[in-house]
């Protein structure tokens, strides 16, 4: 009975914070886009066919599951980003010595999907508190990031995070590096699409799954059909 109380009361935290965390950034854009100065599509996204974003928080499996089903994504690819070894294998960064983070690098449509609102999601559907870890993922591989690819994306990352902290959404400080992206590794085969792929491994039921349904909930307005 006590863990059917506490599961309950940990649902019902996790949506309040949630409505608070898109109540928030929903403030932040509305302030930018009155202010003429950066509004929810950057200049240069504006005027591109395909704008990307980088960004890791925690095993790209999850992220990748996430951000596929985004109306306006066109392509995710999970890989590394962030380490000093060129080319990493998946075994070589998970031992935690080439510095690189699990990452997902998103292609998308800015007239359908916007940098911010991509910033909405990932910030909902992980930690950005823990530092080097989510969950039971523990190491430097699984640290929260944002590799940036121009100075908007910069701006908008900072103001986002700086938005969070001043409303407290979180109860520590939030640890997401930004970084501008030096380079992106993908990842094998084996591992892309790998939720769709594997539905019943018993990561993807206990983690990804759980993950994926939460975000569907929250954000069914952005699904794709």
């Amino acid at each position: 009975m006590l863990l059917v109380r506490l599961t309950y009361m940990t649902k019902h935290m996790y949506m309040f914070r949630l409505m608070v965390l898109l109540l928030s950034i929903q403030i932040l854009s509305i302030n930018l886009a009155n202010s003429n100065n950066i509004t929810h599509m950057s200049t240069q996204e504006s005027v591109a066919v395909t704008a990307t974003a980088t960004f890791g928080g925690g095993c790209f499996w999850c992220l990748e599951a996430i951000f596929s089903e985004i109306q306006g994504v066109e392509s995710v690819t999970s890989g590394f980003s962030g380490g000093h070894l060129p080319n990493p294998t998946y075994e070589q960064v998970v031992a935690g010595s080439t510095g690189h983070a699990e990452v997902v690098q998103i292609h998308f449509d800015p007239a359908a999907i916007s940098y911010l609102k991509l910033l909405e999601v990932f910030f909902s559907v992980h930690d950005p508190t823990t530092l080097n870890r989510q969950g039971n993922d523990i190491g430097t591989q699984y640290r929260s990031a944002i590799f940036f690819h121009n100075e908007e994306q910069k701006d908008l990352a900072n103001k986002v995070i700086n938005r969070l902290s001043q409303d407290g959404i979180y109860d520590d400080p939030i640890v997401t590096e930004v970084t501008p992206l030096d380079a992106f590794f993908p990842a094998s085969d084996y591992h892309q699409n790998y939720f769709e792929r594997n539905p019943y491994q018993g990561y993807c039921q206990m983690v990804i799954g759980p993950k994926v349904e939460k975000f569907r909930k929250a954000f069914d307005h952005l699904l794709a059909d």
